[in-house]
């Protein structure tokens, strides 16, 4: 291992600039003559438009979805069956269908003029029932979101059949729900778009985790050739799945550009991330597990239902949750028999979107919770029960009740590891002693796979228009000898300045300092998906090894001719080319080819230095990171009120590239789950209206909320990737909702009240208790 290859603690390169506020972000982009952006969104969930009445002064400055009525849908079609299309404008014509939805769009020569601007158009609605709930959507008599559909319901799925009652002598049923949420990055969504009439190109500016995928959609939906969109992804404050999806913003912005032949900007500001950024993660459960006596799990009979908002976003789809969801629910364990119904249920809210984990958080704390449940049931210690059920590392690879195939792992180790580590036996005792302040102590486990990197044919499995083939990264070396590497992918908080280079430094023995990567740029950067599903450092990791050996063999056989050695005989280390007898530098190397190429035969020269490389993994499976995270709480009986003492968490994600890096992307995914588990929320009332505008309403954890976490990591190599890495990204954010709430059903298991429920709140933990005491009575 070298000091700056895989493996090692390598200091993020990326932190240089954003530690002293060097970040280009789309908010510090200001071009000559730029205007500002402020849209008119929609006051009502659900209603035709019947008038937008434009004070005669202002008709050159906004704009309704009239003027983009030659604009075709921005939303996705899916190729399963059954699937429902619909229709989504980039601004609404004849009917809005959640609060948010853009109804104009209006600019100015900054941000508070356009804002009020829109502040003085009028729109005038025919009000329609808001359907605010999954129920109320499935209804006979529910109105149509959309017309053409036969019921609200966008698409049914089906694995195997339903399930005896009499498979095994237990059986336990439960339901749940979880919330729907905003995923809440740094930096919220913006766009600047600029024409340029002597290129015939437009430029955009966006805050994007797919600007390749972007530059396809938004040439389609314009009306230009791909060749006429450059796509740019500067510095990116975050993203968790809200930026992997073509904006409806997006679209406008750039139609306005082109329109005005001005360059336009337009920077969403807090209350519309919580009103239309409230997308993700809100699912219903109703789950039967089949076990025998000792708690052997024979079978599980599912059905999950997923609130996917009004439309279908492009590209991942309203069905992908939800055919995800079906799919991985049987998790780590080990069982014959399953069978899944799976609904995607439109209902008036804003369009679903991938957050972090996709629809693992969801499937974690439902099957983690049904774990537990059967653990009381049958009088078993509930880490003990997961050990039992979970599949055992002499069976890797493993081929689970689905047909997903388990790579390497031992995923029993990571139960007893977090058990040790959470000191299980010593939190038992001490549930045995009455605390003095009336709280009541609960320890809890989750326990996950997480199917990271996939590839082709799992993705067209799901029915997205867009799917991933080979990866490409393109390297050259400069001539200071230097390297520059080129990914399409996007980095927007994971560290792939630094890990990428890792990488490459492990090929090329030079000092990540003296490579650079560049990326975000559809002008320079190979095609790519994105960065997303956990994919980026294995697949984009793979196609800079790739390029970096090809490279690399160009570089030998030059050294071999300046050093008088066969290629076979050159080392590459630390910015050097050595023989056993001599060296060059990469910089004299790369001097000669560029500079002084009559020293070089023409062989050598023929080549540029600069090679492509192209990634898939062996399988399309990709590659299982798995974990067991484990906590211990106080619960407070009298207020509800949950306190997190402890936290651990025994990982593997296969070979880390940098380990600081690892860490770092568990702990923030860990705190986001936290969130999920106790505090984040955007409800709707009965007519749909979201009442969660501010972080006073939409609670997020600080630091006072987030106990001191303690890692501890595996490396279960996998076989189908390069090095054996496996993706980290998603990961942290699966298991918190299902340790923590299981704690805390641990802790009120005295008083007959399971939460069932994210989040857990004080006030719904409080009602339980006082529902649980009144049925008593």
């Amino acid at each position: 291992m070298s000091t700056s290859g895989i493996g090692a603690r390598v200091e993020r390169v990326e932190d240089e600039r954003y530690l002293k506020g060097l970040g280009r972000f789309v908010a510090d982009i200001q071009l000559p003559g730029m205007l500002e952006a402020s849209f008119v969104r929609s006051t009502i969930a659900h209603g035709l438009i019947t008038q937008i009445q434009i004070p005669a002064d202002l008709r050159a400055q906004v704009f309704t979805g009239e003027h983009l009525s030659k604009l075709g849908s921005i939303g996705a079609d899916s190729t399963l069956p059954g699937f429902q299309s619909s229709f989504f404008p980039a601004i609404a014509r004849e009917k809005v269908r959640y609060v948010g939805e853009t109804v104009a769009v209006c600019v100015a020569k900054d941000r508070a003029c356009a804002e009020d601007l829109a502040t003085q158009v009028a729109v005038e609605y025919s009000p329609l029932p808001g359907l605010a709930t999954m129920t109320a959507a499935i209804d006979p008599s529910a109105p149509l979101l959309h017309n053409e559909w036969p019921s609200n319901i966008n698409l049914a799925g089906e694995i195997g059949e339903e399930l005896a009652d009499d498979l095994a002598p237990v059986c336990v049923q439960r339901n749940f729900v979880t919330a729907r949420q905003c995923m809440v990055p740094l930096e919220g969504r913006g766009v600047v778009a600029q024409w340029d009439e002597g290129r015939q190109q437009l430029t955009v500016h966006t805050s994007t985790q797919i600007p390749h995928l972007i530059r396809r959609a938004l040439a389609e939906t314009l009306g230009l050739k791909q060749r006429q969109v450059r796509v740019i992804a500067p510095d990116v404050g975050g993203g968790f799945g809200l930026k992997l999806v073509l904006q409806p913003e997006e679209v406008s912005v750039c139609w306005l550009a082109m329109k005005l032949r001005r360059p336009i900007r337009w920077i969403e500001d807090r209350r519309e991330h919580l009103t239309v950024g409230a997308n993700a993660r809100q699912h219903e459960y109703r789950v039967k597990a089949y076990a025998q006596t000792d708690g052997k799990l024979v079978g599980i009979d599912v059905e999950i239902d997923v609130d996917a908002g009004a439309y279908s976003m492009w590209p991942f789809t309203s069905c992908f949750e939800a055919a995800q969801a079906g799919a991985s629910f049987p998790g780590p364990y080990r069982f014959d028999h399953y069978h899944a119904r799976t609904r995607t249920v439109m209902t008036n809210k804003p369009p679903l979107q991938p957050y972090r984990g996709v629809s693992r958080t969801g499937i974690c704390f439902a099957l983690e919770l049904t774990i537990d449940a059967l653990a009381r049931e049958v009088g078993i210690e509930p880490a003990e029960l997961r050990k039992r059920n979970l599949v055992n590392a002499s069976d890797m690879p493993f081929t689970n009740v689905v047909g997903k195939i388990f790579d390497s792992g031992d995923y029993q180790a990571s139960v007893t590891t977090a058990a040790e580590m959470i000191g299980l036996a010593t939190v038992r005792q001490a549930q045995q002693q009455s605390r003095q302040d009336g709280r009541l102590l609960g320890v809890g486990f989750g326990s996950y796979t997480e199917q990271t990197s996939h590839g082709t044919k799992v993705f067209a499995g799901v029915g997205i228009p867009i799917v991933p083939g080979h990866e490409q990264a393109r390297i050259r070396l400069t001539p200071d000898g230097s390297f520059e590497v080129m990914t399409g992918l996007q980095s927007h908080g994971q560290s792939l300045e630094t890990t990428l280079a890792q990488i490459a430094s492990e090929v090329l023995g030079a000092p990540i300092n003296d490579i650079k990567i560049i990326h975000g740029d559809t002008g320079e950067t190979p095609f790519s998906t994105g960065t997303y599903a956990s994919r980026s450092i294995v697949w984009g990791g793979g196609a800079v090894d790739a390029a970096s050996r090809t490279l690399s063999k160009r570089l030998k056989a030059i050294a071999g001719a300046l050093l008088n050695c066969e290629a076979s005989d050159v080392v590459l280390d630390d910015g050097k080319l050595r023989s056993r007898e001599r060296e060059v530098s990469l910089a004299d190397l790369a001097s000669v080819w560029y500079d002084a190429p009559e020293e070089l035969s023409p062989d050598l020269t023929d080549q540029p230095l600069e090679a492509v490389g192209t990634y898939k993994p062996t399988s399309d499976h990709g590659a299982f990171s798995y974990a067991t995270h484990a906590a211990t709480v106080l619960v407070d009986p009298d207020l509800g009120a949950v306190e997190i003492l402890d936290y651990v968490i025994a990982d593997d994600c296969g070979r880390q590239v940098n380990p600081m890096v690892v860490e770092g992307q568990t702990i923030g995914g860990t705190v986001q789950g936290i969130g999920t588990a106790l505090y984040e929320e955007s409800p709707y009332d009965d007519n749909a209206i979201p009442q969660a505008l501010n972080f006073a309403q939409y609670r997020i954890p600080s630091a006072l909320e987030v106990p001191n976490i303690k890692l501890r990591s595996t490396e279960s190599a996998s076989p189908r990737t390069a090095y054996g890495i496996k993706g980290v990204g998603e990961g942290g954010a699966v298991s918190p909702p299902a340790a923590i709430i299981n704690a805390i059903n641990d802790a009120l298991v005295g008083y007959g009240v399971e939460i069932l429920e994210t989040p857990a709140t004080p006030e719904r933990i409080f009602q339980a208790l006082q529902q649980a005491q009144a049925s008593k009575k």
